[in-house]
């Protein structure tokens, strides 16, 4: 038993016991997809900051969204590759706490951002008279500046304190490392951990019952009328496909963290514990940066001009 938290200098991320036989498959795949993420979210990106004409809040917003998703799969994707290749499967103790923080604070971000879109879309829909008083300019750069700043806080001070649990192992069942895996391993129940975590949960859950009820103001909106409907389609719908995809995902990694190792295979828990670093961050640039029609159509003017 460990007496001390300082003696744990690395951990082990056994989640790579299935992969040995499947090491040149698995590699070249998770490149390929990691040059996608890239790809997409760089277009997406690179688009509306050239563009002055897609200043404005939706786009914005969906920007730092993709800035997100680029931002958390950074904190995964090349430590796996790295780690496909390797046949020590090990990370210091400063590393994991890092990789912990920054792929659930960008989770994180992902509800906080997406709470932001609906807010954009309900008053946009909704309330088109007071739109442009409602979403100044200082009123987005202070809405993003708190979409990031939560969700990082939230997490600094979750990992602050598991960082003064004292551990009893340094075994972590999974690819990567998450704060949560990390409390398993101490030596006796923290308290503080269990109710940071629930907050946390309950924080987020808000989030998703703040969306759900904009979308319901905006289903009665749309109704009446056959501009709304269109708006609605066009740019509502792309954000709840994201909205879903992402609570869908995040729930998979809550799930495997419930359930346990006893009751899934481990190539199941290993998909589900990537699902919301692999399918938001190329499903949101491509449903809702392609889908609208400025972005689709600037990045097509650039594709000819390039060919010309």
């Amino acid at each position: 038993m460990i007496d001390n938290v300082s003696e744990v200098t690395m951990f082990t991320l056994s989640g790579f016991n299935e992969t040995t036989n499947h090491r040149r498959i698995l590699f070249a795949v998770t490149s390929l997809c990691y040059s996608v993420i890239w790809l997409v979210n760089m277009a997406v990106i690179s688009t509306i900051i050239v563009d002055k004409s897609l200043h404005e809040p939706m786009y914005i917003f969906l920007c730092n969204l993709c800035i997100n998703g680029l931002y958390g799969t950074t904190a995964f994707y090349p430590k796996f590759l790295s780690d496909l290749l390797s046949h020590s499967h090990v990370i210091s103790y400063a590393g994991c706490f890092l990789q912990g923080f920054v792929i659930h604070s960008s989770l994180g971000a992902d509800f906080s951002i997406l709470a932001l879109m609906a807010y954009d879309r309900y008053v946009a829909i909704c309330r088109p008279l007071v739109y442009h008083t409602v979403m100044t300019k200082q009123r987005v750069c202070l809405s993003v500046f708190i979409s990031w700043l939560i969700p990082h806080y939230m997490l600094f001070m979750s990992t602050i304190s598991t960082l003064q649990t004292r551990l009893c192992g340094s075994h972590i069942p999974k690819l990567y490392c998450i704060n949560g895996l990390i409390g398993k391993l101490a030596c006796s129940a923290s308290l503080a951990n269990m109710v940071i975590a629930y907050f946390n949960y309950l924080f987020y859950f808000v989030h998703i019952v703040f969306i759900v009820c904009s979308y319901m103001h905006l289903l009665r909106k749309c109704a009446t009328s056959r501009e709304n409907k269109r708006k609605f389609m066009q740019t509502c719908m792309p954000h709840l496909f994201c909205l879903i995809t992402v609570v869908v995902s995040a729930l998979f990694d809550v799930l495997y963290m419930r359930l346990g190792t006893t009751l899934l295979s481990e190539s199941l828990q290993n998909f589900m514990s990537i699902v919301f670093l692999l399918i938001p961050p190329v499903i949101n640039p491509v449903m809702y940066g392609f889908n609208l029609s400025k972005i689709r159509n600037r990045i097509r003017t650039f594709i000819c001009s390039k060919r010309v």
